[in-house]
C-alpha cells in the first residue's frame, strides 16, 4: 500500500464535520506528492523538475502536520498512524536524494532512470 492510500484508508473514518476540513486537506497534500514529482518529471529542464520535487517536499511536510493534528484532536492514536508516519519518512528521504543527486548532475542529461548497459561489455 503507498502513502495516498493508506491515508484515504485511515481517514474513512474521521468525523462527518471533517469531510471538507481536515479529512480533506490531508488527502489533497498526500495526493500531491506524487503528482507533483509527475508534473516535475515531464517538465523540459532539470530546474523545473527540481522545482516540482521541492514542492512534493512541501506536500509531505503538511501531511505530517495534519497527521500529527490527527493525533492530537483524537481521531487517531499514535500506533495507528504509524504506518502512515514511516511512509512519509521514507518518501521524504528519497525526495531529498533525488533533489540532491539532480542538483549535483547539472552536466547531465535530465533523465533520473539508471542507464542500461551492453550485455557484452564487463564492468
Amino acid at each position: 500500500m503507498d502513502l495516498a492510500e493508506e491515508v484515504y484508508q485511515q481517514t474513512q473514518n474521521f468525523p462527518r464535520e471533517e469531510l471538507y476540513g481536515l479529512t480533506s486537506q490531508i488527502r489533497r497534500a498526500v495526493v500531491s506528492v506524487p503528482a507533483n514529482i509527475a508534473e516535475g518529471y515531464g517538465r523540459i529542464h532539470r530546474k523545473e523538475y527540481i522545482h516540482h520535487l521541492s514542492i512534493a517536499q512541501g506536500s509531505l511536510q503538511e501531511a505530517e502536520t495534519q497527521l500529527q493534528i490527527t493525533v492530537r484532536l483524537q481521531y487517531l492514536d499514535r500506533e495507528q498512524v504509524k504506518r502512515a508516519w514511516n511512509l512519509m519518512q521514507d518518501v521524504g528521504k528519497m525526495l531529498r536524494r533525488l533533489m540532491l543527486s539532480l542538483s549535483e548532475k547539472k552536466t547531465q542529461p535530465k533523465d533520473p532512470r539508471p542507464e542500461t548497459q551492453d550485455p557484452g561489455s564487463e564492468g
